[in-house]
């Protein structure tokens, strides 16, 4: 007998900072067949409201670094509104949500990333042989939504601030002992463009050699290395498939399908250097 099969959707970009199309978003979440979870991000929010705050933002190579202040800061939002929000709208439209950070039972610690070569502050990575399995599997053989932020901790009372990209990998990753699980990245782009401004240059699947081509000619770059390096990882870690793809297609499943063969898609010359 095969295993039970287990959406794992990872929203952010601008969906989470725009009311309507998060609405549409999670109304089509709902509509998944079968076993479910949500990771969410927020960091467009995050970013505005630091600025409004006085608090800078810096980043590198697509990730937040976190002192203390941007620590209180980014709890607030993730852990707080935003995920609260969407249990809310969740419960709103009939899915049985519960909102949860990682260091909710547990659910995901983190070792806090060494400040070499780049010392990142307050930013934890999660070990998916550490993400407690038995805890989630529960809550969702209980029919219950797991809706999980960008926030883990470190066991020993300190909250950290994790790549929301890097939770869903995590998390799935883990999960995959259990479930036969898929991961959908969620965003405001078609997939993984050839061209950031032609919607109409999806790269329709990619495999691990394609997408290290694609960084040299500078196709990929910023917040798409982490969810691609964490796609890879997770495919080879045993998650059955990754999906990079607009909110609006999560249902239909169109956007870039990530391969773990050699020989996916051919790779073509880009003007994006």
């Amino acid at each position: 007998m095969g295993k039970e099969s287990l959406s794992i959707v990872k929203i952010g970009g601008n969906i989470v900072d725009n009311p309507e199309a998060l609405e549409l978003f999670l109304t089509d979440f709902h509509r998944l067949k079968g076993r479910k979870l949500l990771v969410h991000g927020g960091g467009v929010m995050a970013s505005k409201m630091a600025t409004q705050l006085g608090i800078e933002t810096t980043m590198v190579q697509g990730r937040r670094i976190t002192d203390a202040e941007t620590l209180k800061l980014v709890t607030m939002v993730y852990a707080g509104w935003i995920n609260k929000n969407m249990v809310a709208s969740l419960q709103k439209i009939g899915c049985n949500a519960i909102g949860l950070s990682g260091a909710d039972g547990n659910s995901i610690p983190a070792q806090r990333r060494s400040p070499i070569p780049v010392d990142y502050g307050y930013v934890g990575d999660p070990d998916p042989e550490k993400t407690n399995v038995e805890f989630i599997f529960q809550l969702i053989e209980l029919g219950i939504t797991p809706v999980f932020c960008a926030i883990t901790h470190d066991g020993k009372g300190q909250l950290l601030n994790t790549n929301a990209d890097t939770v869903a990998y995590s998390v799935s990753t883990a999960l995959s002992k259990r479930y036969a699980t898929s991961l959908y990245y969620c965003f405001e782009k078609e997939g993984v463009l050839r061209d950031l401004n032609d919607p109409e240059s999806l790269v329709p699947s990619m495999n691990h050699e394609e997408s290290e081509i694609y960084k040299q000619q500078g196709v990929i770059a910023n917040g798409m290395i982490p969810k691609l390096d964490n796609s890879f990882r997770a495919i080879e870690k045993g998650v059955k498939e990754v999906i990079i793809l607009h909110a609006k297609n999560l249902l239909s499943k169109r956007g870039t399908i990530l391969v773990n063969t050699p020989g996916g898609n051919k790779i073509q010359p880009s003007d994006n250097r």
